[in-house]
C-alpha cells in the first residue's frame, strides 16, 4: 500500500452506533483517521484470512471490514455494505464488536 492512502472504495453514507460514538469521544478521537485508514485498505487488527477477503472485496463488491484498537485499547469495527448491482456501496458503520 502506498503511504497517500489513495481511496480505494467508496464509504456511501457514514453511520456510527452510540457506542462508538461514546467511545471515540472517550478517547478525544474522531473516527476521520480511522475512516481514512479503511477506505485505503489498511484494515488495521484483523486476521490474515479477513484481509484477503476485504482484498477480494473490493474486485467482488462483497462486504468489508477492518478493526482497530482506539488510545485506551477498546476495539472499534469500521464495515462498509456489499456493492449493490450498480457498484455502490450504501453505508459505512462504525461500531463496537459487542454492537454487531
Amino acid at each position: 500500500m502506498s503511504t497517500e492512502q489513495e481511496v480505494q472504495f467508496t464509504l456511501g453514507q457514514i453511520v456510527a452506533t452510540p457506542g462508538a460514538l461514546e467511545a471515540l469521544q472517550r478517547n478525544n478521537v474522531t473516527g476521520l483517521d480511522y475512516l481514512r485508514k479503511h477506505v485505503s485498505g489498511d484494515w488495521g487488527i484483523v486476521c490474515e484470512e479477513d484481509k484477503q477477503a476485504n482484498n477480494e472485496a473490493l474486485q467482488s463488491g462483497a462486504r468489508l471490514m477492518s478493526a482497530y484498537f482506539l488510545p485506551d485499547e477498546t476495539k472499534l469495527w469500521i464495515i462498509t455494505e456489499a456493492a449493490d448491482d450498480n457498484g455502490n456501496r450504501a453505508a459505512t458503520t462504525l461500531l463496537l464488536p459487542e454492537e454487531y
